[in-house]
């Protein structure tokens, strides 16, 4: 039964996350075109910063108010749910106001910590999401410690729907306009807070009509609330700075990077550009990581419950499964990525400019994806203080790294900075995995999945020897991949079909592709 709950909630929520993810990450693409790298530049400062303010705010409230949910149901002591409730709303409310206010009232300080006073317009509208999202967040938890991951999946589609439709919207009537990009990138994150704003009512809207959902706080008191509020935020802080991977470590390259492009003696103007260049390859890492960033909401519970019940094994098996999963698909992402970097960059950015800088980001994204996979095992193994150290000093030693590198080598530093990061941190992590439950960290399948991607990446990328890639148009760049990236696919299934990496179990699972193979193997 609880592996059943884990794989529905998991397929609902990974198909969720991968179209909210999907659309969160390529909307950066038209968005570039229409606006150009300089401001997708200033859009790559600033966000990260709300980012921080977000899952600071949020700290963690979703997770920690499910798990004591969960927890209460399974207890028989449902009177406690709504205590829960409308502990983390107020909490919410407070981090939301409070998070707001420092992000608003410190607004210069800020956009002169990111590079420039060109950041603040964007820092000040981005601001007023804080208001709403926290408050959002509290209704996902409360769902989700009913295993119900349908209305975060929707709600979260919802959102990002909304929120990139207004941004090219905004952009392409700002650009139109002649405005300057500091003014169209404030602009454009409008999109943020209204997005929030229509997923909260959506949530709210199933909220009313949940028949288990507490009524009115007559006997919700100040005793009650510091109560829940001190559990609430002990199983909470832990999971949000472990939560802030992704974003601190974005955030750290906001504050370094511009000031290692200035000490490196590039002019305003250019370091802007330069961001672009760069954050054209951390669009692409959103893409790729999105295995490892939907399947962690189900898999902290469920691992958190095994290690309750003593069950190292069940604990494992977890473990195991889901990070099978992301080596399955996160090596040939990222190998195809780094193969296919030239005429991808020229089919979605217009130009082959920077295309060294978007390959090593794009080869990093296997080590991001596993970074963000492993901490969030981590906090399942009930290490969340462990992982929250490790992202600190992940994002210490990022900044110390970009200093240097961008220093001596440019934005192309930033990129070797990433790539190192983010292999410290996967395996740091996988060491700790391994200390906590002896989980055999050397697989066969791994190996299965790492050698196809190889593979995979030299058939994609030896066509290039006789064609001219980068005297391709746009046009024939696209061409290019559309014939080019099935071939990869086919040959990269081929491989781990051959070599085992799936058992025929899982083979049969497959969406799509598994009835065939039921049928085939029937015929042998």
């Amino acid at each position: 039964m609880a592996q059943s709950s884990f794989l529905k909630g998991t397929l609902i929520i990974t198909a969720a996350t991968i179209i909210s993810k999907f659309i969160g990450s390529i909307f950066q693409i038209p968005l570039q075109n229409i606006a150009g790298d300089k401001v997708l530049g200033i859009f790559g400062l600033v966000y990260p910063v709300y980012m921080i303010a977000l899952i600071l705010s949020v700290a963690g409230i979703p997770i920690a108010i499910s798990k004591l949910i969960s927890e209460a149901r399974g207890a028989k002591r449902e009177h406690e749910i709504g205590d829960i409730f409308h502990s983390a709303s107020v909490l919410a409310l407070i981090f939301g106001v409070v998070s707001f206010t420092i992000m608003f009232v410190f607004s210069k300080p800020i956009s002169i910590i990111l590079g420039g006073e060109y950041t603040r317009p964007a820092v000040i509208i981005v601001s007023f999401t804080l208001l709403v999202a926290p408050y959002m967040a509290v209704y996902r938890g409360f769902f989700q410690g009913f295993e119900d991951m349908k209305p975060t999946a929707v709600s979260q589609v919802i959102e990002q729907f909304v929120r990139v439709i207004l941004i090219l919207s905004i952009a392409y009537f700002l650009v139109k306009k002649g405005e300057p990009n500091e003014i169209i990138t404030g602009g454009v994150m409008v999109g943020s807070s209204v997005g929030a704003l229509f997923s909260l009512i959506y949530l709210r809207t199933l909220y009313t009509k949940f028949k288990d959902r507490p009524v009115g706080m007559k006997s919700f008191s100040m005793n009650i609330f510091r109560q829940w509020a001190k559990r609430i935020l002990a199983l909470s802080i832990p999971i949000a700075v472990g939560s802030l991977t992704m974003a601190l470590l974005n955030l750290v390259d906001s504050v370094t990077i511009p000031h290692g492009l200035t000490w490196a003696g590039i002019h305003t103007e250019e370091v802007q550009q330069q961001l672009g260049i760069y954050r054209r390859g951390l669009s692409l890492v959103g893409i790729a990581s999105v295995f490892s960033s939907a399947v962690i909401l189900p898999l902290i519970p469920t691992i958190t419950k095994a290690m309750a019940q003593n069950d190292i094994d069940l604990a494992n098996s977890y473990i195991v499964r889901s990070l099978k999963y992301a080596h399955l698909v996160s090596w040939p992402a990222a190998i195809g990525l780094l193969a296919l970097t030239i005429p991808v960059n020229r089919a979605l950015f217009t130009d082959f400019q920077g295309s060294d800088v978007v390959a090593i980001i794009n080869f990093s994204s296997v080590y991001s994806s596993l970074t963000v996979l492993t901490t969030g095992i981590l906090q399942g193994l009930n290490r969340s203080k462990l992982a929250a150290w490790v992202i600190v000093i992940g994002a210490v030693l990022k900044g110390i790294f970009n200093l240097i590198f961008v220093s001596q080598s440019g934005i192309m530093g930033a990129a070797y900075a990433t790539l190192l990061i983010y292999v410290l941190l996967t395996v740091a992590n996988i060491v700790f995995i391994f200390q906590t439950t002896k989980y055999n960290i050397w697989r066969k399948e791994t190996l299965v999945f790492i050698g196809a991607s190889i593979i995979m990446g030299f058939v994609v990328f030896a066509p290039m020897f006789y064609f001219n890639v980068t005297d391709f148009s746009r046009i024939q760049s696209m061409l290019y991949l559309l014939v080019i990236v099935p071939i990869g696919a086919l040959v990269y299934a081929i491989l781990v079909i051959v070599g085992k990496g799936l058992s025929n179990k899982e083979l049969q699972a497959f969406p799509l592709i598994g009835r065939y193979i039921r049928k085939l193997q029937r015929h042998n």
